[in-house]
């Protein structure tokens, strides 16, 4: 461990939109584990290294449940409000989770990839035959998630202007905890009120699946509607970051972008995502454990009770696992990147989100083949605020 308490870097600098912070590499260089500071005076561990992260979110000794002593919280918390079940231990989050987990296996999720397919090509139809320059991010990057997710919950997509805005309240770094809270509480509303559409009037999609757990006892109503939210919210931010933020790179590395344009082998564009996933890194402030028991690990004692912060971006630039690791390389093997976290709190949805980048990256530049920048890549504006990250517009053209 490093002899001198540093402050915890979090969110990478603007020069370099794409890498870690380089004090987070200094940090790796080190060793697996440093003691760092947080803004509020605590001192939790943070874990640098692929292995270490992985044994780590794999233990059971190790919490993701935010109300326990010691867990480094993120932002600052209001009053009121449920937890999400990713942010509780097992047996309550097997119990909530295996709710909804049959609607993303990889079999089940196949099954949408036409579905997907259109809406990525009527999307790009819409671009074609529109103006130029154009923002992908409203035009391609948010609409295919949001509307992916909406039809598989049964959300209207009418509605996407209401989700989307409380959506950004929520993860926003700057906003205050009221203001986050006020905005929770909207969606939450939101989401009771489908729950109770859908208990009246079922239909064939997931919420409505949810609510019959309501009926049976397994679910309370509020359960139901804090769940919506939690895939709502999930369903749209992330990919829709990942999509603008990996046209972006691709478009920065104009040779890697010609092997995904010019060679439509599933194989390697299923590949590519993994990649992409590896490279760039969309949850900038780490997954945020604390330890119930003593563990030791990589030469150190995380004692119980003490925080551990695992940043995935750097844990996907350790050498020891991907050689070159600040290299955008398509052909990679990346298959072991823990962008979707490692353990029983991986993402729920990581199979989704693999066939609508597969479908997305695969398409956009296939037919659009000249698409480019239309501005400067100073002049775009990065999303350091947040606890996404990505690009809040990306100006385009061809």
């Amino acid at each position: 461990m490093s002899e001198t308490l540093r402050e915890f870097p979090g969110v990478r600098a603007a020069r370099c939109p794409f890498d870690p912070p380089p004090a987070l590499r200094a940090l790796q260089e080190d060793g697996p584990l440093a003691r760092v500071r947080l803004e509020d005076g605590t001192t939790p561990w943070l874990v640098t290294t692929h292995a270490e992260q992985r044994a780590l979110l794999g233990d059971p000794r190790v919490s993701a449940d935010v109300t326990r002593p010691g867990y480094p919280v993120q932002t600052p918390k209001a009053g009121g409000g449920s937890l999400s079940f990713i942010l509780m231990d097992d047996p309550e989050h097997a119990r909530l989770r295996r709710v909804v987990q049959g609607a993303f296996t990889v079999r089940r999720v196949e099954t949408m990839r036409p579905a997907i397919q259109k809406i990525v090509d009527d999307l790009i139809d819409d671009l074609l035959a529109g103006p130029r320059p154009v923002d992908l991010v409203e035009a391609f990057a948010l609409p295919v998630p949001s509307l992916v997710i909406c039809e598989l919950l049964g959300v209207p997509y009418a509605d996407h202007d209401f989700f989307q805005d409380n959506s950004k309240t929520i993860i926003k770094r700057d906003v205050s905890p009221d203001d986050r809270m006020a905005a929770f509480g909207r969606l939450a509303a939101y989401l009771d009120g489908l729950v109770g559409d859908k208990l009246t009037g079922p239909a064939d999609d997931l919420l409505s699946k949810v609510a019959a757990k309501v009926k049976t006892g397994e679910l309370t109503r509020s359960e139901a509607a804090q769940m919506g939210v939690l895939l709502l919210i999930a369903g749209h931010e992330t990919t829709a970051n990942m999509i603008a933020l990996g046209t972006l790179a691709l478009l920065r590395h104009p040779g890697q972008l010609a092997l995904l344009r010019d060679d439509d082998d599933p194989k390697l564009v299923a590949g590519a995502v993994e990649e992409l996933l590896r490279y760039l890194n969309i949850t900038h402030s780490g997954r945020r454990r604390v330890a119930m028991e003593d563990i030791e690990i990589a030469g150190q004692v995380i004692r119980a009770g003490e925080g551990m912060i695992m940043p995935n971006d750097i844990g996907n630039r350790d050498p020891a696992v991907f050689p070159e690791p600040d290299e955008l390389d398509l052909r990679r093997d990346a298959r072991r990147h823990v962008a979707f976290g490692f353990g029983v709190h991986q993402c729920l949805g990581q199979p989704l989100a693999r066939v609508e980048l597969q479908v997305a990256y695969s398409t956009l530049y296939r037919r659009i083949p000249t698409l480019a920048l239309a501005t400067d890549l100073e002049k775009i504006p990065f999303k350091h605020d947040g606890q996404v990250y990505g690009v809040y517009e990306l100006p385009v053209t061809w």
